[in-house]
């Protein structure tokens, strides 16, 4: 489930990553309406907080595709198959049937993924992918619950270095680096779970806004 952790430390500050809090053994029905009232606070906190990087986003990914360019997504461990996740809805369909969409995601070839972490280094698995298929005009959509990844970040300075758009998709204490990027989506929590679970909601949303932009036979006006 896990990328690059977001600091080892729960909302509360005491339980690992990637877990929530306030759980207590043997107590599984009780667990899980914690664990959704937990997620659902976040998921209204992050629409309120992400709205205009969101219709940012969505208005990227859309203008691109109409321009026929494509969307390059990228992330590690759980945010390497919401990366896959989010290209699957662009190939195939998210709800109405319309023309597919082209998208890639860096993450699904592990030919590409051994031989570049081989020869040049996990650093550089996805930044040699952009640079490989990467163009003015496209769109790298960058996930990492950390903000820190530096494979994801390297992607992302390959990406302006084409004239790529970037949107990001992080915690809420990503590098520094990624304040370049044309829109970051930034989750107030330090919750692995959580944070990529309203990344999956962020990454659905842009979906929504760019199918309702194109029907079977091509782009709307």
């Amino acid at each position: 489930m896990h990328d690059t952790p977001a600091d080892g430390l729960s909302n509360k500050g005491q339980m690992p990553a990637g877990t929530s809090t306030r759980l207590e053994p043997g107590r599984l029905a009780e667990n899980f309406i914690t664990y959704a009232e937990e997620l659902a606070r976040l998921a209204l906190q992050s629409a309120e907080s992400c709205a205009a990087d969101v219709d940012r986003a969505t208005a990227l990914v859309a203008d691109a595709l109409k321009k026929g360019n494509k969307v390059i997504a990228c992330g590690n461990g759980g945010s390497a198959a919401d990366a896959q996740h989010f290209v699957a809805e662009f190939v195939g369909r998210y709800c109405g049937d319309r023309m597919p969409l082209p998208a890639i995601s860096l993450t699904s070839d592990s030919s590409i993924l051994t031989a570049l972490g081989n020869d040049f280094g996990f650093e550089e698995i996805f930044a040699r992918q952009v640079r490989a298929l990467g163009q003015p005009g496209d769109v790298l959509v960058a996930i990492s619950t950390s903000g820190k990844s530096r494979n994801v970040l390297r992607a992302a300075e390959v990406a302006h270095e084409l004239g790529m758009s970037v949107v990001a998709l992080t915690g809420d204490n990503g590098d520094a680096s990624l304040a370049t990027s044309d829109a970051w989506c930034r989750i107030s929590s330090r919750v692995t779970a959580h944070i990529q679970e309203i990344h999956m909601m962020i990454l659905h949303s842009i979906c929504i806004g760019v199918e309702s932009r194109f029907d079977f036979n091509g782009p709307k006006a």
